[in-house]
């Protein structure tokens, strides 16, 4: 069986640095990532044909990084069926602009959306959604899931240790 594959599409190439820990943690758990700038203001016929051709062109989610006015992730989940998982990113108005435009989305145009830059939820979002049909994702996520138990729980005794002397 082919590996899932996602498509991570930001709107400028300035967003890039903020997306590196979104590639690295796909690529954790075994996902292919195409990687694309697409603007939906400098390029909307683009991102439109983009996201009429994503199933065709294989791939099962989509995640869309914008700043600013950040209506990428919309327009792109408007000429898809495919899930469309929005990552605003920071850039003016502390990332406020980006991320009412876009979580603030109508009806029948649903865009998934992570909290300000964080690209590594944007990723493991993707990951749960495609563990439905690649069950190894499921394991792995239990998996990454265990694993952040056990280092909050060492953290806790490290507190604890530390409050005793006190």
């Amino acid at each position: 069986m082919e590996n899932p594959k996602v498509a991570l599409i930001m709107g400028s190439d300035s967003d890039f640095e903020k997306l590196k820990g979104c590639i690295k943690k796909l690529r954790e758990f075994k996902i292919d990532v195409d990687v694309n700038v697409i603007s939906a203001h400098r390029t909307p016929e683009e991102a439109a044909d983009f996201a009429k051709n994503a199933r065709k062109n294989g791939f099962e989610v989509i995640i869309a990084a914008a700043g600013m006015a950040a209506h990428l992730g919309g327009v792109v989940a408007a000429h898809t069926t495919l899930p469309v998982i929005g990552i605003p990113i920071k850039s003016t108005f502390e990332g406020m602009d980006a991320l009412l435009a876009t979580v603030q989305m109508p009806p029948g145009i649903p865009v998934a959306t992570v909290g300000l830059d964080n690209g590594t939820n944007a990723a493991i979002l993707a990951a749960q959604m495609l563990s439905l049909k690649y069950a190894y994702l499921a394991d792995m996520l239990e998996e990454s899931k265990e694993t952040m138990r056990l280092g909050v729980a060492a953290k806790n005794e490290k507190v604890k240790a530390a409050a005793a002397e006190l």
